[in-house]
């Protein structure tokens, strides 16, 4: 039988020259794709930290990570999503197992 919704953990990395405002609009935008698949478990935004190498010239970004709880369609949708939006640097989404 097909799982009906899965547990993964959001990590992605925002380009701090975006503004608070920016950051802001970005993680409520994502926020709100999640929801609309299933149940967001938790947000927590680390901050502005150092990279660990150079993206697009740039050494500091703002991270995000978040907890969900969602049906297995939902991944594929917010990667594409990532990639498609300006201010993104890096994302990854993995599924944690049970």
């Amino acid at each position: 039988m097909a799982k009906l919704s899965a547990k993964y953990e959001i990590l992605y990395i925002i380009d701090p020259a975006q503004g608070e405002e920016g950051i802001a609009a970005l993680v409520e935008k994502f926020k709100g794709i999640v929801e609309t698949h299933g149940t967001l478990t938790s947000v927590d935004e680390w901050g502005k930290r150092r990279l660990a190498y150079p993206i697009n010239d740039l050494t500091e970004g703002y991270y995000v990570y978040m907890t969900c709880d969602v049906t297995p369609d939902m991944p594929a949708e917010l990667d594409r999503v990532f990639k498609i939006t300006d201010g993104i640097l890096r994302s990854i989404i993995v599924a944690v197992e049970e």
